[in-house]
C-alpha cells in the first residue's frame, strides 16, 4: 500500500510541476505535510544534496524521499511515479507534434504555460530561503520576529553571494565544497 501511495503522490507531482525541478518543490512540501514521511527540515537536506549531485533535482528528491520511506524499492517507485507523466506526455505529443508545429493554439498554450513555470519555481525559491535562513517554528514560540533569522546562514548566504559575485569564474564544485566545508565545520563545532 505504502508503494501505491509513493507512486502515486510522485505521479501527482510529476504531472503538475510544470517546469521541472525547483518547480517540484511546492508539491514535495504539500506531500511532507499531508503523509509526515519527510519533514520541511529534510526537505532542505534534500534541495542541498540534489543541487549538489549530478541528475535532475526533482528526480534525486524523489528518489530520496521514496528510499527515506520505502527503502530500495522505494525509491525505484517514486522515481518512476515522478517521471511516468513525463515520458508519457512526451510520447503523446512525438505522435501528433508534427501535425500541431505551427498550430497557433499549441503556440499560445507554451506561451501560457510560461508563467505557470515561473511561478512555480519562483514559489520554489521562496521555499529554499524559508527553509534555509528563517526559523519559523521560534518566531512561533516567541513572537520576536528577529528570533526566526538563522543568523549564521544568512551571513553564509551574503558571503557566497559576494564570494560568487568576485570569483564568477571559479567552477560552481569550489563553492559547493567551501559550503560543504562551513556547514561540517558548523555542524560538529555546535552551531
Amino acid at each position: 500500500m505504502i508503494y501505491l501511495q509513493l507512486f502515486f503522490e510522485f505521479f501527482k507531482a510529476g504531472l503538475f510541476a510544470i517546469g521541472g525541478g525547483l518547480a517540484t518543490l511546492p508539491f514535495l512540501s504539500d506531500i511532507a505535510d499531508k503523509t509526515g514521511w519527510f519533514t520541511h527540515g529534510d526537505l532542505a537536506d534534500m534541495i542541498a544534496i540534489s543541487e549538489s549531485t549530478p541528475g535532475p533535482i526533482g528526480v534525486n528528491m524523489a528518489t530520496y524521499a521514496g528510499f527515506n520511506t520505502g527503502g530500495i524499492p522505494g525509491a525505484v517507485i517514486a522515481t518512476l511515479g515522478l517521471i511516468c507523466p513525463s515520458i508519457i506526455i512526451i510520447i503523446a505529443i512525438a505522435k501528433i507534434l508534427d501535425k500541431f508545429r505551427k498550430s497557433p493554439l499549441v503556440n499560445h498554450t507554451f506561451y501560457g504555460l510560461r508563467p505557470a513555470s515561473v511561478a512555480l519555481i519562483s514559489a520554489a525559491g521562496i521555499m529554499v530561503v524559508k527553509m534555509a535562513l528563517l526559523d519559523m517554528d521560534a518566531f512561533h514560540a516567541s513572537g520576536n520576529i528577529l528570533d526566526m533569522i538563522k543568523y549564521k546562514e544568512v551571513i553564509l548566504a551574503v558571503a557566497l553571494f559576494f564570494l560568487i559575485k568576485k570569483f564568477n569564474k571559479l567552477h560552481p564544485a569550489v563553492f559547493l565544497a567551501g559550503s560543504l566545508a562551513v556547514g561540517i565545520i558548523l555542524r560538529l563545532g555546535g552551531a
